[in-house]
């Protein structure tokens, strides 16, 4: 069997994967990436390269569940068509929500939509894409008429000037970085990055703005006013092409809340390199200001003219798979389907099209406020799909407590035990990635097929087939009667023809007719091809639109004194439902780190590796703490992916508020106001272990994935119930009272290590890796394991840093001894580096340090 070419289950940038299924497992599967794909030409990042480690049936739902006993497929979805004729017969259908996911494909979010807004009757269909991308929506609407990204990835090739904004573009998007450092080196770009943290992405840019939370609208709103001062705006193309808000000009500052210095490198930047992009992503988007945020960019190349041309114009980098064709097919709640709003003609042709007996109103609660209308008992059947907001929406402790209240709460997965699951009176098993087959819509509107490797684990479905199925029960079978796939995207791509009619750039309408042959061969495609505003925009005018922004006050609270902000790690994902079952992805960053600068940690009494709580009004969490100088002071940062499945603490989205943009009602996770405690337990401790537990009262927990098992990581007051935490088996032991020291190992019937703790009230622990290795293994002896080290030492490689070869930062220093001077020398004499390029942005900060000590040795 050949290679299946397919795309990538993680991030917008959307990368062709060419998936062979190994010969000797039927769940086994070899990856690469795929050539022939525009999006990544063959590139993976360490998430993508190392996705077969995740398709296992490990924690998977199979088979329908009411609450905790299995259920026919007809018996589950019988209960739901019932609960939810009862529940829209007593309290109307706005009391029916659906909240939808980026993970799903193009024809699930199709289905799904269709159902709730033209059926059942409700605007309640929201999705965790309005957690990343909805304020990027609502700035393109604003300033072009039609949530339509301007660029291309063919414009990374081409540019001579790349301002990243609120993007960690080397860990968040790294097949984009590596596109971008080849541009550079071919020919010469800048790369600016505007964040408050100095990133990964931060270090090897030649210019890093370090702005303040939220200072973005001043930024671009004084370096407007500053090319404007210069000459710079392109008078010939707002003439012809650009109307603005009445009071535009004479409402921008120069005022750019950065040094002087700083500002002027970028303005100089700026003006002599007119063929410029700017990308920016969730750090601009997840603000109370993000719309605002979006359009400052917007207006700043509508302004010079940096926009339609090769190598120019605002990016958006979306955040999941698919958050473009849930844009695309109505999956926001402020949208009806296709493009089109709720303008009575519009909701006419929809019902017509659809022939929908009760088209919705209006548009729906958006995600936050959805979950507070669950809370308030407003909603009362709530059905997920494919997302996890007990763990993703800020404020998670409210979000808990409004899913228990519900009567009503159906989940759509494919993993049997997660935090929203948990509340489910209904659990509906779904298709995951490798059995899936549909398209999914990349950050440069490129549509791409998703394809089946293995056939349906259980009795696990598609979800556009559960939604059809409950259409039917509910009595609209024959409006949903859609044999595969390809008949829910030929309908969805006749719908286009809606958009078509009224000039909006969204228009599928060749493959309306695509025969079921044709879609299966579906080569990638860009809608709106590579200029998709460049004959005109999508408004009534059809000129675009300078939207006037202010910048927002300067947030202050005197009892929570610093800024918070979340950030995604470089090898993980969401709330690593998936990531989290890799060994080789869990290397990386095992626990989750409190950032603080050394002068807050100071002030505070945190110390590097020991435990810090991050406290906010709305709940706190307790974190390992990392004292780093890229932090900005009086800020910190903590990762948003560590869910109840996978940890006691470190669940950031405890912390921030429910506020949201007013505009596009994206929450604001990057600025809240916070506090920081030191913790300090009793004792420390970490088990590694071969099955999976959930440990009780302690201080802190957290678990990581190893070869053949899990490591996790204790801290506690008080007694430890070692019997708790141990399986049965051999047990050997050793104490040490005095010093608070116990360690014990355990071996199953073969001899084998099956598990091993060590505790220690005041000294040092073992290393973890020597350790974890062992698991599954006999070849340690009893001293050996109690000792938490072989009898002839192993080199010391430090922490990972290329997870692909795994490669340590020791390894890297010596090659850097040995005259290593690049990242391509390392990679010689390593390898590290030189599989998905992920840590090159890591090698690279190496070399540097390295490089300043020698000169500072030699001085």
């Amino acid at each position: 069997m050949g290679a299946t070419r397919t795309t990538c289950a993680y991030c917008g940038v959307g990368c062709g994967i060419a998936a062979e299924v190994s010969g000797n497992d039927d769940r086994g599967v070899v990856i690469t990436g795929d050539r022939m794909h525009p999006a990544n030409h063959g590139r993976l990042c360490s998430k993508g390269t190392h996705l077969g480690e995740t398709v296992g049936l490990e924690g998977r739902l199979l088979a329908p569940m009411i609450a905790e006993r299995e259920a026919s497929w007809d018996e589950a979805l019988g209960r739901v068509a019932d609960r939810m004729r009862a529940c829209i017969a007593e309290h109307g259908p706005d009391s029916v929500a659906l909240y939808l996911s980026g993970q799903l494909l193009t024809e699930d979010y199709y289905a799904a939509n269709k159902l709730a807004k033209g059926y059942v009757g409700t605007g309640n269909v929201d999705t965790n894409s309005r957690l990343c991308m909805a304020s990027a929506v609502a700035a393109y609407n604003r300033a072009f008429g039609e949530d339509v990204v301007p660029c291309s990835y063919e414009d990374l090739d081409a540019t001579d000037l790349v301002l990243l904004v609120g993007s960690n573009t080397a860990w968040c998007h790294p097949v984009i970085w590596q596109r971008l450092e080849k541009t550079r080196e071919r020919r010469g770009t800048k790369i600016v990055v505007v964040d408050p943290r100095r990133t990964e992405t931060a270090e090897q840019a030649d210019l890093h703005v370090a702005v303040a939370p939220d200072g973005d609208v001043a930024l671009f709103n004084a370096l407007l006013a500053d090319m404007k001062r210069r000459s710079l705006v392109d008078e010939e193309y707002l003439a012809a092409h650009v109307e603005a808000d009445a009071g535009f000009w004479e409402d921008l500052s120069p005022e750019s809340g950065i040094p002087d210095a700083v500002f002027r490198k970028l303005c100089d930047l700026v003006a002599a390199h007119p063929r410029m992009l700017t990308l920016f992503s969730q750090g601009a988007n997840q603000s109370v200001c993000g719309t605002d945020k979006g359009n400052a960019i917007t207006n700043f190349h509508l302004a010079t003219g940096r926009i339609n041309r090769i190598g120019a114009g605002p990016f958006s980098i979306t955040g999941q798979p698919n958050a473009m064709g849930g844009r695309e097919v109505g999956g926001l709640a402020n949208m009806l389907a296709c493009h089109l709003g709720f303008a009575e003609d519009e909701r006419a042709d929809v019902a017509e099209f659809w022939k929908a007996p009760n088209v919705c109103s209006g548009p729906g609660l958006k995600a936050v406020e959805m979950f507070r209308a669950v809370h308030e008992g407003r909603i009362k059947f709530l059905w997920v799909m494919a997302t996890n907001p007990a763990v993703s929406l800020p404020d998670t402790g409210f979000v808990r407590e409004a899913l228990s209240r519900c009567p009503t709460v159906v989940v759509s997965d494919i993993i049997a035990d997660t935090d929203t699951g948990r509340f489910a009176h209904i659990r509906l098993p779904a298709l995951g990635w490798g059995e899936k087959d549909g398209t999914v819509t990349n950050s440069e509107r490129c549509i791409s097929r998703q394809r089946a490797l293995f056939p349906p684990p259980g009795e696990a479905r598609a979800d556009w087939k559960i939604v059809a199925d409950v259409a039917a029960r509910m009595g609209w079978g024959e409006s949903f009667a859609w044999p595969d796939a390809a008949s829910v995207y030929r309908e969805y791509a006749s719908m286009t023809s809606l958009a078509k009619a009224r000039g909006k750039v969204l228009n599928l309408t060749a493959h309306a007719d695509i025969t079921a042959a044709e879609y299966e061969a579906l080569e990638p495609f860009k809608w709106g091809g590579e200029r998709p505003l460049a004959g005109g925009y999508p408004t009534p005018s059809g000129k675009a639109r300078l939207v006037r922004v202010t910048p927002p006050a300067p947030a202050t609270n005197a009892e929570f004194p610093l800024r918070l902000n979340t950030a995604r790690y470089r090898d993980q994902w969401h709330t690593m439902t998936r990531t989290g079952l890799s060994p080789a992805l869990s290397q990386h960053r095992p626990e989750p780190l409190l950032e603080v600068h050394p002068a807050d940690a100071r002030a505070a009494g945190l110390v590097d590796g020991g435990l810090g709580r991050v406290e906010t009004a709305s709940g706190a969490s307790v974190y390992r703490v990392r004292v780093s100088d890229g932090q900005r002071c009086g800020e910190v940062c903590v990762p948003m992916h560590w869910a109840d499945a996978m940890a006691g603490e470190g669940r950031s989205n405890r912390l921030p508020s429910r506020a949201v943009d007013p505009v596009s009602g994206q929450p604001g996770y990057k600025n809240g106001a916070a506090r920081v405690v030191p913790v300090k337990p009793a004792w420390r401790a970490f088990l590694v272990r071969r099955d999976v537990i959930a440990p009780q009262g302690l201080v802190y927990w957290t678990r990581a994935r190893v070869k053949a098992g899990w490591l996790y990581e204790l801290a506690g007051d008080g007694a430890i119930d070692m019997a708790a935490l141990l399986p049965a088996g051999e047990q050997m032991e050793v104490a040490d009272p005095v010093r608070g020291m116990r360690r014990i190992a355990v071996r199953g019937d073969d001899g084998s290590l099956i598990a091993a703790a060590y505790l220690t009230r005041s000294g040092e622990l073992p290393a973890r890796a020597w350790v974890a290795d062992q698991l599954g293994l006999d070849a340690a002896s009893a001293a050996e394991l109690l000792a938490g080290r072989p009898s002839t030492p192993l080199p010391d490689r430090g922490p990972i840093v290329c997870v692909c070869h795994g490669v340590g930062e020791k390894d890297i220093v010596l090659a850097l001894d040995d005259g290593a001077a690049s990242v391509a020398d390392v990679g010689g004499c390593t390898r590290a580096g030189t599989n998905c390029g992920s840590c090159r942005p890591a090698i690279a900060k190496l070399i540097k340090v390295f490089s300043s000590r020698e000169q500072e040795a030699a001085q």
